[in-house]
Formats: C-alpha cells, structure tokens, sequence
C-alpha cells in the first residue's frame, strides 16, 4: 500500500515536472516566421499603406490641392530619390544619428552613477531629487541659447544640449528603479556579503533593470529632440548638416516637399533606434523575469 502511495506521488510530481517543462518550453521557443510576420510586421506595414493612401486621396479629390502645404508622396518621394543620387542622404542620417549616439552614451555615463547616488544617499536625494524632476520636465529648446553662449558654435554645443536633456530622464528611471527593489532582496544580499559596490552590482542594478530601462529609453527621447532642436536653432559650417538642419533649410526655401523628407527622417531614425535597441533590451528583461510569455 506504501508503495503504491510512492508511486502515485511520484508520478504526480513528474507529471507537474513535466508540466513546469512544457510551460518553460513554450515561453522561451520563438515564433514562427510566418506568426512573426503576421503579427509583427504587417500591422505596420498596413498603417503605413492606409497613412499614404490617405494623403495622396486629399490630393487627388483636391481637399488639399496647394502643393506649398501638402505635397504629393510622389513630390516627397522624388526629394528622397534626389537626394539617394546626390549621395547626401546618408550624410545627413548619419551626421545627427552619430551625434546623438554618442551624446547619449555620455549621458548615460553620467546619467547611471548619479541616479545611484540619489537613490542610495538620502542628503543627495534631498538636496538635487526635486531639481533633477524639474530639468526633465524642462524643454529642450531652452538649453540652445546658453549652451551656444558657453561654448560656441562648436559640435561640443551640441553634446551638452543632448546630455543636459538626457541624463536628467536616465538618473531618474534608475531612481524609481531602485526604489522599486523590495526591501527583503537587500537584506538577503547583506546576509551573503553583497554590501557596497558588490551588492549595487549584484543586488541593486538587476533588481532596478524594468525602471532603469524605462529611463534609457525616455533618456534617448530626450537626447533625440534636444538635438534636433539644437540643429533646427544654430546652423554653421563647422556643425554639417544634420536632419534638423535640413528641415530648417527647407522652411527658408520654402520646400514643403523636403520638410516632409527631413521629417520622415527624422522619424524613421526614432523608430529604428528602438526597434533595434530598446524594444529588444526591453523583451529580454521581461523575457529574464518571467512576464513575457510570447514573442
């Protein structure tokens, strides 16, 4: 009679192994290509077609027929092309995205050690908590004028613009981050020696990772307009000619045309950077804690 109860517990906890299994299983596989572009790709895909369908029908039934406000996808379209051939489009993607990378990297090396200091020293948080809230609800725009004063017309303008609009957003994600860590995972990390510099690395930093990468990804917002406002404002020689600076060309010759080209531009490169950064950093945290169950 034991023996029997063995074997059926036995068997029902194999049974809820397997079942643990399955469930694992079915979390980490990947879709299939086909679901992915089913679900993934295509739903934008639509969007997208419905958006230019939408726009040439108001040329077409003439709701809007002056060109000066509204140009034809195929005006905006022949810009794109004009500028392919002349070999400048490229140029001018990769003078703002290459600046606005590496002053979000700057950012971030600032950003991190100094939300950390505001979440873990108390008299820090009092003294510079409140200001950092107020610089991130402050507008970008108005860090042109004295960084221009400070520096010059200089790249480095730029740089501090992007860091001034930026790590104030990083240190803050990182902040409620850590607020968010429940209490028992740090005393369980002192219980084991994790104190200092080992337990924010061990116990803090991955515990605060959903906040801190919210605050990456607003972070990057913030770096990608304050740019952009930067190169709309200040134009010079020795600055290139980056996508704000091509929008603004554009309204000074009147171009609607080209104002719709630096504008898509401008939002082809926000989205591509989080669907190739931040969307997939952010699937893996999830994916890492259990609260992703597909995709």
């Amino acid at each position: 009679m034991a023996s029997t109860e063995t074997r059926t517990t036995t068997e029902e906890a194999g049974s809820v192994e397997a079942g643990l299994d399955a469930l694992e299983s079915s979390v980490a596989g990947r879709p299939p290509l086909r679901q992915t572009l089913r679900e993934k790709v295509l739903p934008p895909v639509v969007a997208i077609a419905v958006v230019v369908v939408i726009w040439q029908g108001l040329i077409t039934l003439k709701i809007v027929d002056d060109p000066s406000k509204l140009p034809s996808p195929g005006a905006v379209w022949a810009e794109v092309r004009d500028a392919w051939l002349k070999g400048t489009l490229l140029g001018y993607i990769w003078t703002s995205v290459s600046r606005g990378l590496f002053g979000f990297a700057l950012a971030l090396l600032i950003g991190t050690p100094l939300g950390l200091l505001v979440a873990r020293v108390k008299f820090v948080r009092a003294a510079i908590g409140p200001t950092l809230s107020g610089l991130q609800s402050l507008p970008s725009v108005a860090w042109v004028p004295p960084a221009v004063i400070w520096l010059g017309l200089q790249p480095s303008m730029m740089y501090a613009v992007i860091l001034l609009g930026a790590v104030p957003s990083i240190a803050n994600g990182l902040v409620s981050g850590v607020d968010q860590v429940p209490p028992l995972f740090l005393r369980a990390g002192r219980t084991l020696g994790a104190t200092g510099l080992r337990g924010t690395w061990h116990i803090v930093m991955p515990a605060a990772l959903p906040g801190y990468v919210a605050g990456l990804k607003q972070g990057w917002a913030f770096s990608w307009r304050s740019l952009m406002a930067a190169e709309i404002i200040v134009q010079a020689p020795d600055l290139g000619v980056g996508l704000g600076q091509l929008l603004e060309v554009a309204r000074t010759n009147s171009s609607m045309a080209q104002v719709f080209l630096a504008i898509l531009l401008i939002l082809f490169v926000g989205i591509a950077i989080d669907l190739l950064i931040f969307s997939p950093l952010e699937r893996w945290v999830l994916r890492s804690r259990g609260l992703l169950v597909k995709g």
